[in-house]
């Protein structure tokens, strides 16, 4: 946080000012202990609304105030910031109109600046260098497939994950080796983290209120990998610099120390991919699975002859349970499927999960050991991919 005297800070949706060795918080639109929504301003959160009134606190200029106060304020998500102050933000920004809209976005359709979004950047603590892959996986969420309401206010316990393609991505970091969903790597974290900002703050969706999540899910902090693409026998799951965006579980993991074939391996995938607790496949046509294969695996598969596509068919066709067993919890009974599913009586019948066989995606990552992971979608969502613009 800068110290100096008269240093801007931009901060949730009113200003924050230095002025020697206090900060004074601004927050239009809301007293100090209000729950009410702050009036529209530049900054983390605008709301569609006019108040004028404006409410000031003064507060030691240290980082346990700050985070003190964003935290009461609902500005993060309880883990410490750093200061999103007017250089930061234009650095963040990189002479990019922050007036820009992106567009509205759900469950409270705040508009989306690109100043907004780079004031959660900062927060998270991404470096200037993450910001297209923000804005890109952003344009991604936005687009009506993916249905970012749903994601973001159902009770089922999902997020965006983002799995990111291409040399950018490496370039600034994103890590796709071992314990890629873990802790230690800055540029997975910060991005993952500003998205989840973004999510909070200009989306509005907080725990108990507009997100439902019953549970919630560790995955709500931080979600971003990269593909590791000199693992992956078939290639990138996108070629070039891409952001695929896709409303998931956190992570499920298929341990298998003794297959030594492909069908083996698969077997076990498909297992761990369906469940009689699972969401895949009740709202039928936007079900999707996400494969994610650890690099030793993929290699026994590969080597049994199998491309990307006979992976994906083999889920499609294996990842199923009897009807029978799936009468027996789920969704059975608010389920949306094709006529031709609903017709269906025969209790052994073996039922798709999916659409298709294209509705698995199959992305290479992690390091060594015999372990992969399926996520599962949030049954209402379907992946979007947009290019990462850097200039």
């Amino acid at each position: 946080m800068e110290g100096s005297s008269g240093t801007g800070l931009i901060a949730g949706s009113g200003t924050v000012a230095i002025t020697d060795s206090k900060t004074v918080v601004g927050r239009v639109g809301a007293t100090p202990s209000s729950n009410r929504p702050p009036a529209t301003l530049p900054g983390l959160a605008a709301p569609a609304t006019t108040d004028t009134d404006v409410a000031a606190i003064t507060l030691d200029d240290d980082p346990i105030a700050l985070l003190a106060e964003f935290t009461q304020r609902e500005w993060c998500d309880g883990l410490p910031i750093i200061a999103p102050t007017e250089q930061r933000v234009a650095a963040m920004l990189g002479g990019r109109d922050g007036a820009q809209m992106m567009g509205s976005m759900p469950p409270l359709w705040r508009q989306a600046t690109l100043e907004k979004l780079a004031i959660n950047a900062v927060m998270a603590g991404c470096e200037t260098a993450a910001f297209p892959i923000i804005l890109a996986a952003v344009e991604a969420m936005l687009d009506p497939a993916f249905n970012l309401y749903g994601v973001q206010a159902t009770t089922h316990p999902v997020a965006p994950l983002l799995v990111v393609n291409g040399p950018y991505g490496r370039q600034v970091g994103l890590h796709s080796g071992s314990g890629c969903f873990g802790p230690g790597f800055r540029a997975n974290a910060t991005i993952g983290r500003a998205i989840r900002l973004i999510l909070l703050n200009v989306g509005g969706a907080w725990p108990g209120r507009y997100d439902m999540a019953t549970q919630g899910s560790p995955a709500k902090f931080a979600y971003c990998i990269a593909e590791n693409e000199a693992a992956a026998p078939w290639g990138p799951l996108h070629e070039g610099d891409v952001v695929t965006v896709y409303g998931g579980e956190a992570p499920h993991n298929v341990n298998d120390h003794v297959s030594t074939t492909a069908a083996g391996i698969l077997g076990n995938v498909a297992d761990t991919a369906v469940s009689l607790g699972s969401n895949v496949g009740w709202y039928f046509s936007q079900a999707q699975l996400m494969v994610v294969l650890g690099p030793e695996h993929a290699k026994t598969i590969a080597g049994d002859g199998l491309e990307r596509a006979d992976v994906q068919r083999f889920v499609y066709e294996n990842a199923r349970q009897p009807l029978s067993l799936m009468r027996l919890g789920g969704m059975w009974g608010m389920q949306d499927w094709p006529r031709w599913m609903n017709a269906t009586t025969d209790p052994d019948a073996r039922l798709p999960r999916v659409p298709s066989p294209d509705d698995v995606f199959v992305v290479v990552a992690g390091g060594s050991g015999k372990h992969s992971a399926v996520v599962p979608n949030c049954t209402f969502s379907r992946a979007v991919s947009r290019p990462i613009r850097t200039a």
